[in-house]
């Protein structure tokens, strides 16, 4: 029949049909168009919630451009000069309108701040937030795989152990553990440096850690439960009645499946990183969009503002939808349930 979708042979493997082919790339196609028109609504959402917040703020922008902020006296025409050159003067709904077409075409515009092209900015400071928390999710990662792996293969009072161990490390915050970090391994040790340098591996162990535990303990207790269901699961069983070994059931069968709610989660956790730069980059000292991000909020800047929380979101973005992937490689069932 020429219609059917699946073809058996006789090794028990299935092959797609022509009309099979062209129904997954019809839903693969559909499937892009989704995820690129939620990617748009969450930008544009972003960008406007942020606009809006910072026009609603007390105080004068102009002001705040001038140095008025500081206590410095500024004379009106001064004032009235900066409105015109910033476009301050023009209607709220006009500037709004402005800054997403000019957001459109990739044109962040210049910061008022920083005395620099926003673009120039991002492209300074992206790569070292972007390191920090690509860093840090690999980090977490290997952590809760071998702390899970551990405490599965170490008898109750292992899994009632880090049952605990994960709670109390996902509670730990950012700048309390960042601080505890610096007092011992650069106060008391002297093994690592409290600042943390650009291009420097040692000042990026800190960082990574004080961004890292707190995620390990989230995707350890995601781990543990899903790792639980895949070892009671019929395919587990099958796999052992074959004589496999608990060691080979754990990292052949169930661990595969496993993990496909943790990458799901890894996306969520990754834009939390993103916003945990922000704490660990202060208390650090390093350079980042963290740190540009809260002089922009101090000095009102809403270009500059705007454009990092906007590519935070299409940061945030690109890590759903390669995680929805991974998740589809690693784990089509599971994939196919979500």
């Amino acid at each position: 029949m020429s219609w059917v979708v699946f073809k058996r042979h006789r090794k028990g493997l299935a092959t797609l049909t022509p009309l099979g082919a062209h129904l997954g790339a019809r839903l693969a196609l559909w499937r892009l168009a989704t995820q690129g028109l939620s990617a748009l609504l969450v930008m544009f959402g972003v960008v406007s919630v942020t606009f809006i917040a910072l026009r609603v703020v007390p105080g004068d922008p102009a002001r705040l451009i001038a140095g008025g902020g500081s206590g410095i006296d500024v004379s009106e025409v001064v004032l009235q000069q900066i409105r015109e050159q910033y476009g301050l003067n023009r209607p709220l709904l006009q500037q709004y309108l402005s800054m997403l077409y000019d957001f459109g075409r990739g044109q962040f515009g210049y910061s008022y701040i920083m005395r620099d092209d926003i673009g120039s900015i991002l492209q300074r400071y992206l790569g070292p937030t972007l390191l920090l928390a690509v860093t840090a999710l690999a980090c977490a990662w290997l952590l809760a795989l071998a702390f899970v792996l551990w405490s599965a293969r170490g008898g109750r009072l292992a899994s009632a152990l880090g049952a605990v161990v994960e709670t109390l490390s996902a509670s730990l915050p950012h700048f309390w553990l960042g601080a505890l970090l610096i007092m011992l391994f650069s106060v008391q040790l002297r093994w690592l440096p409290a600042v943390s340098e650009p291009g420097s591996v040692p000042g990026l162990v800190m960082p990574v850690l004080t961004l890292a535990l707190p995620c390990a303990g989230y995707l350890a207790q995601i781990l543990r439960g899903s790792l639980a269901n895949a070892l009671q699961a019929p395919f587990a069983l099958s796999a052992r009645a074959r004589g496999e070994s608990e060691w080979g059931v754990l990292l052949r069968h169930a661990l595969r499946h496993a993990i496909a709610p943790a990458i799901s989660a890894s996306a969520s956790f990754f834009g939390a990183l993103i916003s945990g730069a922000v704490v660990v980059e202060s208390v650090f000292s390093r350079p980042g969009l963290g740190r540009v991000l809260m002089l922009g909020v101090d000095g009102r800047d809403i270009q500059l503002v705007a454009a990092v929380v906007t590519v935070a979101a299409l940061l945030y973005v690109i890590a759903n939808l390669a995680a929805d992937n991974l998740v589809r490689w690693v784990d089509p069932g599971a994939a196919h349930e979500h």
